[in-house]
């Protein structure tokens, strides 16, 4: 019996020192007991691998007379291998109007709203109950959410519709610019902030804890339609206006008609709708989608070519049988000469060396890069960008944003994969849309 009870003493002993004992038997072991994790490829995304490469013209072309190139290094990335589609953007719109939706039905029927954890404890403000089904044609749930619908003194014909003016997505993010500031440190003396930090309507206030970095925007997310007519004097857009963003035909066409914030916040959201996701998985959550730097843009457009002026490695934007590359205006009012008139299905033309479609050409792209002329001048030559969150008040010029690639209504030169350009983070264009990057962890994916 003693020795019986010394061998479950010694055992009781290691157990304490390999299996519990945060000491590590007084060796340096890190912390145990980590879960193990490992990136997978996102859907819809392509890996684009770590290097170094010059930025800015790739030939002794004279439009681009006096713009320097710079040897960067850029680290890895996954980027969609299409632009965004109409079909993958309405799903962004639907969310937001179910989830509207959702709140106006729970002030009444409160099985649409979650108020409570699994314990009992209160969740403020609630959370969506999206497991409710809702029943759009039922009066009474018409009813209740009759603030969605428009007016009747604004229907056409008395049609009952959504009013795509309500349909706001509203989030939020950390200011890391602003919070890395030498002069918004947190002085470990005082143990206080002594920094003033811009909110997101642009009001200067002292920082009186580290929520004053927490910023919030509030964004309409329906794309403008209009711009089709808009973009265009004299000319019958009209079915474009109408059709393009929600009939199906189109589901696999770029979305056009999104500002830079609009942009923005569905790159937020598409962040939520995952990280949400892998929570009930109890998984680890992934870095956020952004939009891509210019920086980043360019490397990808390139597909591993550094001295290429196109995306597909070439000198010239049509190949040996004098078959088009891309889709871009490439002869003067002949616009069809490529297969298209305007936009196209996305992946209608060959990738690059990346697996990266569209590159050059079908609608231009937003990249989160603040436009500067002297950019290249002052960038970093590691993870280059410059980016400037404009506030409500800031003059025009300090609302441009880099727009890359080209378009449909676009000649070759806005197709190169080095011609930089730029348009107001607040506008909209018919040859305007963007596609979503995500930095990866650790080590190079294999």
């Amino acid at each position: 019996m003693k020795k019986l009870l010394l061998i479950a003493v010694v055992l009781l002993s290691l157990f304490s020192f390999t299996g519990c004992n945060p000491s590590g038997n007084g060796e340096l072991i890190g912390v145990q007991g980590r879960p193990k994790w490992r990136e997978t490829q996102p859907y819809g995304m392509v890996y684009v691998q770590r290097g170094s490469f010059n930025i800015g013209p790739s030939d002794q072309d004279p439009a681009m007379a006096g713009i320097p190139t710079k040897t960067v290094s850029q680290e890895a990335f996954w980027m969609d291998d299409t632009e965004i589609t109409n079909n993958e953007y309405r799903q962004f719109v639907s969310w937001v109007k179910d989830s509207t939706a959702r709140r106006l039905l729970g002030d009444q029927y409160p099985e649409f709203l979650i108020t409570e954890d699994s314990n009992g404890t209160p969740i403020d403000p609630p959370r969506i109950n999206w497991r409710e089904k809702i029943d759009w044609g039922d009066p009474d749930y018409q009813m209740a959410m009759e603030d969605l619908f428009i007016p009747e003194n604004e229907r056409f014909f008395g049609k009952k519709e959504i009013d795509t003016r309500k349909l706001v997505y509203e989030y939020w993010w950390i200011d890391l610019q602003q919070a890395a500031k030498r002069s918004n440190s947190y002085n470990f003396q005082t143990q206080r902030y002594e920094g003033n930090v811009y909110d997101s309507q642009g009001g200067l206030k002292p920082i009186e804890n580290r929520s004053a970095f927490i910023m919030n925007d509030q964004v309409h997310v329906y794309p403008d339609t209009l711009t089709w007519i808009r973009d265009f004097t004299y000319s019958y857009n009209e079915p474009w206006a109408t059709r393009y963003f929600w009939h199906p035909g189109f589901d696999e066409y770029p979305v056009v008609g999104v500002t830079w914030k609009q942009a923005l916040a569905f790159c937020n959201w598409r962040t939520k709708i995952q990280s949400d996701y892998l929570t009930t998985k109890k998984q680890p959550t992934l870095q956020a989608y952004r939009l891509p730097t210019e920086v980043e843009w360019e490397y990808a457009a390139r597909g591993g070519k550094d001295f290429s002026m196109y995306p597909w490695g070439g000198y010239y934007s049509r190949d040996e049988d004098g078959v088009f590359l891309a889709n871009f205006k490439p002869l003067r009012g002949n616009y069809v000469e490529d297969g298209g008139i305007s936009t196209m299905k996305v992946g209608s033309y060959e990738p690059n060396e990346y697996g990266i479609y569209d590159m050059s050409g079908n609608v231009a792209e937003w990249t989160e890069t603040a436009y500067d002329e002297a950019g290249y001048s002052y960038f970093s030559d590691l993870n280059p960008t410059f980016t400037y969150n404009a506030r409500p008040d800031d003059p025009p010029v300090m609302k441009r944003k880099v727009v890359r690639g080209g378009s449909w209504k676009d000649i070759a030169y806005f197709t190169q994969v080095s011609t930089r350009s730029f348009e107001y983070q607040d506008s909209t264009k018919s040859f305007l849309g963007f596609r979503c990057v995500r930095s990866t962890f650790g080590e190079e994916f294999k």
